[in-house]
């Protein structure tokens, strides 16, 4: 695997590439285009002095703010009257001022021989070798006006920025690590520290809590494992319950076998009735063991993402007549009564036949369990417009409202108390719930306080 940088290295790493990007893009600019933004400028500049003198050209102090003008743009300012006589000259001479250049003046005779209200020359500086325009530009008293700079920029200018540039780039590429530094220890602090905590989490420690952070996304993720950790922290309580219930209920059974077995072989070998009555109970207890490994082997399989429903069509009413068939031997050794309220001989709906069935002797053994001194279980289905509703109803002392949401969990009793089912394993009402859910189907209890509890679902008929 390869080897994985540390958020400090990887903000650095960023942080002194985006610097070195905007560094090499100013030294291409000043390397490759400098001299075409300094010609461009010195244009516009030119342009600009042109439209100011046509605008000083009435004022009393002309000459000054023609020279003031010349001095802040950098530029030469000569202005000639019809006679080509020089009747002002700026104090400003630049490398770009050709005003005593033999050149110059054939320019200037050209414009000045023209009609044209302005012009602009572009040609070489015989002195200096550099590049220079001479615009001209006709005034309202018959005088002309020649504003003329260099276009190239003077070397000593150009070697005063680039020894700037080096200076500018080697304070940025130190701030960029600088700042780098202190923001990658910023974020990467709150996330160290989440980190080292997330390995107490898994390591089943739930007293940790992960702190919040000024950072949005830190935060959020703070808040998700604080989430995580308190439910890590009841699944893990759930679990030791569910272990803790599993054994005392695979160890009475198994008690209960040995303890005939041994009174078998010892005492009753000769006694056929009492041999008979041994091994009846070693039989209840054998059943009831297989029920428990097959409820928790139904759980899990359940809770597989590989269980799918096996969707057909079926008579509820004779599924549950079938199912109520099967508790005879407690309606007549313990006088438990079974109640089926309906109004359809046959009623066919759509679901997975032999879930739902589960989820109905689930429910019932759970009546069974906690109905009232009548020994009354009541199974109703009520056939309405959008489903079928199944209530299965007992007559016990209730369920109290802070117990509701919970009675779903794996073997969970009030108080934590365990209590070893009369039928069942306990793990029945969360059997229902996964069942349910992985039918789509609506579910829950009602329930009021000595007076008895009635468990429901529904079955979505199809449109």
């Amino acid at each position: 695997m390869s080897k994985k940088n540390s958020i400090n290295k990887e903000i650095l790493k960023y942080f002194l590439l985006f610097s070195v990007v905007i560094l090499l893009i100013l030294w291409l600019v000043q390397f490759l285009f400098f001299n075409y933004f300094y010609k461009e400028q010195k244009i516009n500049d030119i342009k600009l002095v042109s439209s100011k003198i046509k605008s000083y050209q009435n004022e009393d102090n002309f000459e000054e703010l023609l020279n003031s003008l010349a001095f802040d743009k950098s530029v030469c300012i000569e202005v000639n009257n019809a006679d080509y006589n020089t009747i002002y000259k700026s104090t400003y001479f630049g490398k770009g001022c050709m005003s005593n250049i033999e050149v110059f003046f054939k320019y200037k005779y050209d414009f000045l021989n023209s009609d044209r209200e302005e012009a602009t020359y572009t040609l070489t500086n015989p002195n200096f070798k550099n590049k220079t325009i001479i615009h001209g530009v006709k005034l309202n008293n018959n005088n002309y006006a020649f504003i003329n700079a260099s276009i190239e920029p003077i070397d000593g200018i150009v070697s005063l920025i680039r020894k700037q540039l080096i200076v500018i780039s080697i304070i940025v590429l130190v701030l960029s690590y600088v700042l780098a530094y202190f923001i990658s220890n910023h974020i990467s602090r709150p996330i160290k520290n989440i980190s080292n905590k997330a390995k107490y989490l898994a390591t089943g420690n739930f007293d940790i809590n992960f702190t919040d952070s000024n950072i949005s996304e830190i935060s959020e993720l703070s808040y998700t494992l604080n989430y995580a950790k308190r439910e890590l922290s009841k699944t893990d309580e759930m679990r030791r319950d569910l272990m803790a219930n599993i054994s005392h209920d695979l160890k009475t059974p198994l008690t209960m076998i040995k303890a005939n077995a041994e009174i078998t072989k010892d005492l009753h070998i000769n006694n056929k009735d009492k041999i008979k009555e041994d091994m009846d109970t070693i039989i209840s207890e054998t059943d009831r063991l297989t029920i428990l490994v097959n409820d928790i082997l139904a759980l899990s399989k359940m809770e597989s993402v590989n269980d799918e429903l096996d969707i057909e069509e079926f008579d509820l009413i004779d599924l549950i007549n079938n199912i109520i068939d099967k508790y005879k031997i407690l309606q007549e050794t313990e006088k438990y009564t079974f109640k089926f309220i309906h109004k359809n001989k046959k009623l066919l709906v759509k679901a997975d036949k032999q879930k739902i069935e589960a989820v109905i002797y689930n429910l019932i053994n759970n009546a069974i369990n906690y109905t009232g001194n009548d020994n009354l279980v009541t199974i109703k289905v009520t056939n309405n417009e959008d489903n079928v509703l199944v209530e299965i109803i007992d007559t016990g002392k209730g369920i109290a409202k802070e117990d509701i949401n919970y009675i779903w969990d794996k073997y969970y009793k009030n108080k934590k108390k365990h209590k070893r089912n009369l039928i069942g394993t306990g793990l029945g009402l969360n059997i229902v719930k996964t069942t349910l859910e992985k039918h789509n189907f609506k579910y829950g209890v009602n329930s009021v306080i000595d007076k008895g509890t009635t468990f429901y679902f529904e079955i979505k008929k199809e449109d």
